[in-house]
């Protein structure tokens, strides 16, 4: 079977290297399947779900948008951040949407009211990825 060699990679590194038949990625452009031999493809990635199959596994992330890249069956991910489904904290989740909250609540014109919005989609994110 034809496999996706896929690379993960966040400001601190090389997250995860992976083999999978299937990518199924949240764009700006829409949801969207990666086969292998697709063609070409450069993307932007939306605050969304990450869906790859490993050694026979379904695995889920919650990804914080970024940049996807694919090409002769190699992808390559550029993210500010991802999780596993298994790793992501609850508690750490539902501590960063109240305090995103309390930030877009507060009408404070020192916070950056763009950055609280997607602190808080980024929670949210890792929330429902966590839940279903």
């Amino acid at each position: 079977m034809t496999m996706i060699h896929c690379r993960v990679v966040t400001p601190e590194g090389l997250y995860r290297e992976m083999d999978t038949p299937i990518i199924n990625i949240e764009t700006t452009d829409g949801q969207r399947g990666i086969l292998p031999n697709h063609m070409p493809i450069v993307t932007m990635l939306k605050i969304g779900k990450m869906t790859t199959e490993e050694n026979g596994q379904r695995e889920e992330y919650a990804i914080a948008g970024g940049l996807f890249y694919f090409r002769n069956n190699k992808a390559e991910i550029m993210t500010d951040a991802i999780e596993n489904k298994r790793d992501i904290d609850v508690e750490r989740a539902e501590a960063a949407k109240a305090r995103a909250e309390r930030r877009i609540n507060s009408h404070n014109p020192n916070y950056d009211l763009k950055r609280a919005e997607i602190a808080l989609q980024k929670a949210l994110n890792r929330l429902e990825v966590k839940r279903h």
